[in-house]
């Protein structure tokens, strides 16, 4: 259980972005986030994950995920599942997958957008999430680094 709470905090994790930057990703987008934000948050048991994202712009916000072990050998399993961030602008929605270290409480993952609301509505973009679960508490914290891209109006 420990193993899926760290997954869930990856997952929250990942959703974070901030610090506008010119944009060069694609005709369809013109303003792309680099993101370096990080992400304060409690395992919740059974995969499940929430945290705050600070340092991250117009993505600070909460996050939501739900991690599931997919596979690995312990104590390091791999994990995959999905991340919401909500923020006051929309919600930016992150595939997740990576690996968790049972016995440490390591935690690396990245994470693709595949949905928004708001102003992160058919964005693009992938993120990367490091940190480590304290596995007595189930608290965490992740850095968060990488790029959204948001659709032109």
């Amino acid at each position: 259980m420990k193993s899926l709470r760290m997954l869930v905090l990856l997952s929250a994790a990942v959703v974070t972005a901030g610090g506008a930057q010119t944009a060069t990703a694609a005709d369809d987008h013109d303003s792309c986030l680099s993101v370096n934000a990080l992400a304060i948050g409690q395992d919740l048991g059974h995969g499940r994950t929430t945290s705050t994202i600070v340092h991250a712009g117009i993505l600070n916000g909460t996050t939501d995920a739900q991690l599931e072990v997919t596979g690995g050998t312990p104590p390091v399993v791999t994990i995959a599942g999905t991340g919401v961030l909500t923020t006051n602008h929309g919600t930016l929605t992150v595939s997740i997958v990576g690996t968790f270290n049972q016995a440490t409480g390591a935690l690396e993952a990245t994470g693709h957008v595949v949905g928004g609301t708001g102003v992160f509505a058919n964005a693009t973009g992938a993120l990367m999430f490091v940190g480590v679960e304290d596995l007595t508490t189930g608290s965490f914290t992740n850095t968060i680094t990488g790029t959204v891209c948001l659709a032109h109006g």
